[in-house]
């Protein structure tokens, strides 16, 4: 069985699942240290295992080719990549021609500066992530973050014409206590909010499980303060997403861990290093930056993402344990891209 189907032009995993999404970590820096995401002392890869933004323009080429309609770049933070706009404007030639969505996953830090370059290149959307509206609290989470920089980012982009998501990591004992505020705010700004567990991922202080709030209870919490309806509305990743009557904005809930959301997965996810994860939860990686900088063709990379996809699994195995201590996945988050 080959994994592409030439007559569609798609990727089809194991499962009869057309892989046309892919995200693409384009380094593994960023200017924050997130609690739940980086050690505080973090050591990055040396510059020799990072892709060129040459070679991650022709592996994104390549899947575009083979039936990939929607990029989101991701980090680490994408915007602190050196010239990583280079990147975005290359990559919006393919926007309409195969590819279409450019989108992009940020801390929000450096959004003053360049979001008006990335609506330019066709961005229409953007993930801001942002856990807490309290400068305080910010700053513990985030280790080195400025909240006013981050909300100045936010208009700028919105200035620039870029709707934008809100995704906030749900922290027990952290900001429990303003979800609430949180979504009431980012509706009055007309931002759709997301909700997501937090994942056992790399070895990170403090412990994981004392911070872990299940979904299913932030939705009750929630439900106090809003009349929630289920909507079908599809952005094409995991969410499930809600309309809260109140504010007639929606509010989406990404469960890794209380429900898992493999059964539509359309995902798969690239390194700054070159190694394809055909699942966020699963260690099982394949090789590409071998075969691309071994040939000037296409084929050898071609075959390795067919033969990839072919071990695309049914689902992930994510489980906070309080016994087991050691991460379901031992890569950090930052590794792999959000």
């Amino acid at each position: 069985m080959n994994a592409h189907n030439a007559a569609t032009d798609t990727i089809i995993d194991p499962f009869g699942r057309a892989v046309s999404y892919l995200r693409v970590s384009v380094t593994d820096r960023c200017d924050f240290r997130c609690v739940y995401c980086m050690s505080e002392d973090m050591a990055f890869l040396p510059k020799k295992d990072l892709l060129t933004l040459e070679e991650l323009d022709r592996l994104c080429s390549i899947f575009i080719d083979k039936g990939v309609k929607k990029l989101r770049i991701t980090g680490g933070e994408p915007l602190v990549r050196r010239d990583i706009m280079t990147l975005f404007r290359s990559l919006s030639k393919k926007l309409g021609n195969g590819l279409e969505e450019l989108t992009l996953t940020t801390n929000g830090s450096q959004l003053e500066r360049y979001a008006q370059e990335l609506a330019d290149c066709g961005v229409k959307r953007i993930n801001v992530s942002l856990d807490t509206l309290d400068p305080v609290k910010f700053r513990a989470i985030t280790r080195w973050g400025d909240l006013d920089r981050v909300l100045n980012g936010i208009e700028a982009a919105q200035k620039a014409g870029l709707s934008i998501k809100i995704n906030a990591v749900a922290l027990k004992g952290v900001n429990d206590g303003e979800i609430n505020s949180i979504v009431r705010w980012s509706h009055d700004e007309g931002m759709d909010i997301t909700f997501i567990e937090v994942m056992p991922m790399g070895d990170i202080e403090p412990d994981r499980y004392d911070q872990y709030w299940p979904l299913t209870e932030v939705k009750q919490h929630l439900a106090e303060a809003f009349t929630m309806a289920d909507i079908n509305h599809q952005t094409g990743g995991p969410a499930r997403y809600v309309r809260a009557q109140e504010t007639g904005g929606r509010i989406g809930f990404i469960t890794p861990l209380t429900h898992n959301f493999c059964e539509s997965c359309n995902r798969v996810r690239l390194t700054c290093t070159g190694m394809l994860y055909m699942c966020l939860g699963q260690d099982d990686s394949a090789d590409l930056r071998a075969p691309l900088r071994a040939s000037s063709s296409n084929d050898l990379v071609s075959r390795a993402i067919d033969n990839a996809i072919l071990r695309k699994p049914k689902g992930h195995d994510f489980i906070i344990d309080r016994v087991g201590t050691r991460p379901a996945v031992q890569r950090h988050m930052s590794v792999t891209g959000g």
